[in-house]
């Protein structure tokens, strides 16, 4: 059985995809403006998704569908204490706080967890194809504008366990499209899939205050003038 739900997917959030990259945070994020402060607290609130999306799939494991996505070296929780150790210091865990954009996100993922768990395909999807599509020039950006060096920081982006990131994506891809689901199932992912691109724009805009403070408005009106046209596939989910 052939469900097509990843070429599904890629095409019903393209407009999502492309909103969530005009976010003015990653517009200016993509022009090479990152500000430690924005950009440590954006690394917490991963924290706190991607420890909900993977406790989630670890508890689903074994569930008829989940099982095909369950891949544990995508896991990102380990890499991002690592890099929350390098912008907090060892005592990173008593500061940081959840945003309240991340706490819907969160809720989000444990209320479908036991609700409908097929959904959490959307969340996986999102985040993680996005970060092995975008990870490795978002890696660089990411050094060049803050001056890291040694792989300091940047531990998020670095798949060990992923020797081809692109035969991967083909893979997870080829997983989804076998999914045992019919189409009202597809119909679900694709709109959550929509909803988790909205719930990272928010969490991302939640940002642009601190951002804005570091650089100024006039630099920031100046680097989010132009709309970016199409995907540039390093928001979020994309080919």
């Amino acid at each position: 059985m052939t469900s097509n739900l990843a070429t599904k997917l890629r095409e019903g959030t393209k407009k999502a995809h492309t909103m969530a990259e005009n976010v003015g945070f990653i517009k200016c994020y993509l022009k090479g403006t990152v500000e430690k402060n924005s950009y440590r607290k954006l690394v917490a609130n991963f924290y706190f998704v991607y420890s909900a999306m993977e406790t989630e799939m670890e508890r689903h494991r074994s569930h008829p569908v989940l099982s095909k996505i369950y891949f544990p070296e995508l896991n990102r929780r380990a890499s991002l204490e690592q890099d929350l150790a390098f912008y907090y210091g060892p005592n990173w865990k008593e500061q940081i706080k959840a945003s309240a954009a991340t706490e819907v996100y969160v809720q989000r993922i444990q209320e479908i967890s036991v609700t409908e768990p097929e959904l959490l395909i959307a969340h996986s999807y999102t985040r993680y194809i996005g970060d092995l599509s975008g990870g490795q020039i978002l890696k660089g950006i990411t050094e060049r504008a803050m001056n890291l060096s040694d792989g300091q920081g940047t531990a998020f982006y670095r798949f060990e366990s992923i020797p081809d990131e692109k035969q991967f994506k083909a893979k997870y891809r080829q997983a989804m499209n076998e999914m045992p689901v019919d189409e009202a199932t597809v119909e679900r992912v694709v709109e959550e899939a929509n909803a988790a691109f909205g719930m990272n724009m928010k969490m991302f805009q939640e940002l642009e205050g601190n951002l804005i403070k570091a650089i100024g408005q006039m630099l920031f009106n100046t680097l989010t003038r132009r709309r970016i046209k199409g995907s540039t596939e390093l928001a979020t989910a994309a080919d």
